[in-house]
């Protein structure tokens, strides 16, 4: 999944959740949710496939575990307890709707790490580092539907509905 389909499915399960669960609206902000649903790609993307690509060769590696999340989340409660300070228990939350948008459980070795072993699978791609970069752009501007195309085209429908409902709420429905 990409951009749109982390924020955007995340912040729908999130919005849906707070139909039934009023109170998640309090201790959760958006925003550092949506932080949240992409932190595991932005830590892990940039050291795995690109910084240390020829170690791991893989863009899913320390921050696409369930140990990272927990930890984070420990932190959270630490500082939610101590200040009541929501912001990481957004982050920590927004990180684990990631791995489960990422169907981690697929990958036990990653999800699991350090439990099933230390080292990292490696990545099916045949390309790392500047060539990652430089594939990545080509692939940005040419137009194509695939399987990974629905959670964004998802996450795009999520976040405009989720924007208009925002904005009629701000500015009333007279004057929108």
């Amino acid at each position: 999944m990409l951009l749109f389909g982390h924020i955007g499915v995340t912040l729908g399960i999130f919005f849906g959740l707070g139909f039934f669960i009023p109170r998640l609206k309090t201790i959760i902000d958006p925003r550092y949710l949506a932080i949240g649903a992409l932190l595991p790609d932005l830590i892990d993307k940039p050291l795995g496939m690109i910084i240390f690509a020829s170690t791991f060769e893989n863009g899913r590696i320390i921050s696409h575990t369930l140990l990272f999340v927990l930890s984070l989340f420990l932190v959270a409660l630490y500082l939610y307890e101590k200040k009541k300070d929501i912001k990481v228990l957004s982050l920590a939350s927004g990180s684990f709707f990631h791995l489960m948008e990422d169907q981690m459980w697929a990958t036990p070795k990653t999800l699991l790490w350090p439990l099933l072993g230390w080292n990292f699978p490696k990545s099916q791609t045949d390309f790392n580092g500047i060539e990652y970069l430089t594939k990545l752009f080509e692939k940005s501007f040419t137009f194509h539907i695939s399987f990974s195309s629905v959670p964004e085209i998802l996450g795009m429908g999520i976040i405009v509905i989720l924007a208009l409902h925002w904005l009629i709420k701000e500015f009333g429905q007279n004057k929108f």
